[in-house]
């Protein structure tokens, strides 16, 4: 049985798709929820379906505290759902080629520093992009540069506000998210 990690910082509504999409499958299951934000939804969210919570901050993710409990849970696959932190080089080097991210556009376009959620909404819509979409990827030492797993796009229309935009965004990411990790984890990674 595959063992997936799940790291968030907010609401968790990918992290309990994934939670729910797993829970009465034989490839895998999520054995844990990471989470910087002692306040995060993702909280209630794991602990309705009794999965253990592990809650830290910036400093202990830096200095390699995280890590030695990452490794407490042998994870096959670590997945960031709404994780605004950076990942540190100690993990990556650890977990290389383990750790997936979901993105709100379609990368290499709107990523980097400072770009999730509305903020990423919002530059597609000032910037009256024609289409958007989500981009599953591997997580290196940068912000969304990571090698590309999964694209899918969706058309935004000019009529469109941010809001309408993230509405179609998190459709396509609980649509797809789960099933692109299940094929990950089908193919060893």
């Amino acid at each position: 049985m595959n063992k997936i990690l799940i790291f968030a910082s907010g609401s968790g509504s990918n992290a309990e798709n994934i939670i729910k999409f797993f829970e009465h499958k034989d490839l895998a299951k999520v054995v844990a929820v990471f989470t910087n934000n002692p306040k995060a939804k993702v909280i209630e969210r794991a602990q309705k379906f009794q999965i253990p919570t592990e809650i830290f901050s910036k400093e202990e993710l830096n200095q390699g505290k995280v890590l030695q409990k990452i490794i407490g849970f042998a994870p096959n696959l670590i997945v960031l759902a709404g994780f605004l932190l950076k990942m540190p080089k100690d993990i990556i080097e650890v977990y290389p080629n383990t750790i997936i991210n979901i993105h709100p556009a379609l990368l290499p376009k709107y990523g980097g520093k400072g770009m999730y959620g509305m903020n990423v909404h919002q530059a597609i819509v000032e910037n009256k992009e024609k289409e958007t979409g989500i981009t599953i990827h591997y997580v290196n030492e940068n912000y969304d540069e990571g090698s590309i797993i999964f694209q899918k796009r969706v058309t935004v229309l000019v009529t469109d506000t941010p809001e309408v935009v993230a509405e179609k965004i998190h459709e396509l990411e609980q649509k797809y998210f789960p099933s692109v990790i299940e094929d990950l984890l089908k193919s060893d990674l």
